[in-house]
């Protein structure tokens, strides 16, 4: 993974602006319509897990551990599931929730439940404080700022390093201020920008003092096996370093199957300390009476093992990494000697970060949506849809088939340097 930086200086002087112009405007021309404004799984993918659909069958309905899957019951999910989950995830087996189908969900939850509630160490709810703070790594994922800004949760933030969150700044913040309630990280495979934690980073993390005592990491590890190279890259293991840290309750992480099975029909989890479970399923068990087992049965027949999903996932990646290939390749061609943008080259995960000219990306975006190119907000990776830069655009390149990924990085290197070349005319 390479972090990018802004570019300081545009190679696309004012000279270039009238064949820019032209070319944009023959870009125009095409009638493109095409969208790469979020991480959504292709038609390819979701035919991956298409034999699930045929899963449980007729007549078949217990799990191997003797479970009907058909009643009520099992608030915790199919034990199955939970350790083939566990293994893939790294934490014990009996600290994993298998739920319903979005872990943006559960991190809902999580958060109505912290404000109503408390959590585990609180001295009161949440939604009782003055004020409630989290803190947010840039650039990020927007649904996590929408989250906090649907619970009046303000929000600072800190760069992303190749690393992870810069673990320092976090330190810095949470140290002596005790609104800071929790921080958001997406350990590995980070959106947008493909960065992984490292175990260095996460070990700081649960260990920092923080004038909190009910402060919580939201570990969104929604990307832990969704690798575009042979090297399948580990997570830190969050749970036992907090444990060793004498925070076990610091860290809640969330994963799910969108991007594994079906984005609409898929499992979620949570994994977090014994406290932190028992307090999630005492607030849980209010509201259902256990999750969709039919659907979890379904998973564990087609899956079998933690094995049987990362060949899974392998055919995931070679439908996907060509596409990632492919932005690259576009990129560099189009843009890589003219100094106007840089870009991550992830190594898993759904996302390019693509940093522009400082203050033109809202203008590449439009520019984009005017020849029929839909980006991602420019913004949307920043809390509140403010980029101090005004530089950064999320790509994601997974959805529309290889030959319109080509196409749209194509006619998006137009609009960058079109965007570049009007700023320094």
């Amino acid at each position: 993974m390479s972090t990018p930086t802004s570019p300081a200086t545009p190679a696309a002087p004012s000279a270039d602006l009238p064949a820019l112009r032209e070319e944009y405007a023959a870009l125009q021309a095409r009638g493109l319509a095409l969208d790469l404004t979020r991480g959504k799984p292709s038609a390819a993918q979701l035919d991956l897990a298409e034999p699930m659909l045929a899963l449980p069958g007729l007549g078949v309905h217990r799990d191997p551990d003797g479970t009907d899957v058909r009643n009520y019951g099992g608030l915790a999910g199919l034990p199955g599931l939970r350790r083939i989950f566990a293994e893939l995830l790294d934490v014990p087996a009996e600290q994993l929730l298998a739920l319903g189908n979005a872990s943006l969900t559960l991190m809902h939850d999580a958060m109505t439940y912290a404000h109503l509630w408390g959590v585990p160490g609180s001295q009161q709810p949440w939604g009782r404080e003055d004020k409630i703070t989290f803190v947010c790594p840039v650039p990020g994922y927007d649904r996590h700022f929408t989250v906090c800004e649907a619970f009046g949760v303000q929000m600072v933030t800190v760069p992303m390093t190749p690393d992870g969150p810069d673990a320092e700044a976090v330190a810095d913040l949470v140290a002596n201020d005790p609104s800071i309630k929790g921080m958001w990280v997406v350990p590995t495979y980070a959106n947008p920008d493909g960065a992984v934690v490292s175990q260095a980073v996460a070990r700081r993390l649960v260990s920092m003092p923080t004038a909190a005592p009910d402060f919580r990491i939201f570990w969104d590890n929604a990307y832990a096996v969704h690798h575009l190279t042979e090297h399948e890259t580990t997570s830190a293991d969050v749970l036992r370093l907090a444990a060793e840290a004498g925070n076990p309750d610091r860290p809640i992480m969330f994963a799910s199957t969108s991007k594994i099975s079906f984005a609409g029909a898929g499992v979620a989890f949570l994994a977090a300390s014994p406290a932190n479970i028992a307090w999630y399923t005492q607030h849980l068990s209010v509201q259902s009476i256990g999750p969709d087992k039919i659907n979890q049965l379904r998973h564990l027949m087609f899956f079998r093992d933690a094995e049987g999903v990362r060949a899974h996932m392998r055919k995931h990646r070679e439908i996907l990494a060509p596409k990632f290939a492919a932005v690259d390749r576009v990129l560099t061609r189009r843009l890589g000697d003219r100094g106007v943008a840089t870009w991550t080259r992830p190594q898993g995960g759904y996302f390019v970060s693509l940093d522009v000219v400082p203050g033109t990306a809202s203008r590449v975006v439009e520019l984009a949506a005017g020849a029929g190119i839909a980006l991602t907000p420019a913004g949307a990776t920043f809390p509140y849809g403010r980029d101090p830069q005004g530089s950064n655009i999320r790509l994601a390149p997974s959805m529309p088939p290889l030959a319109e990924v080509e196409e749209a990085m194509d006619a998006v290197a137009t609009c960058v340097l079109l965007a570049a070349a009007e700023a320094a005319a």
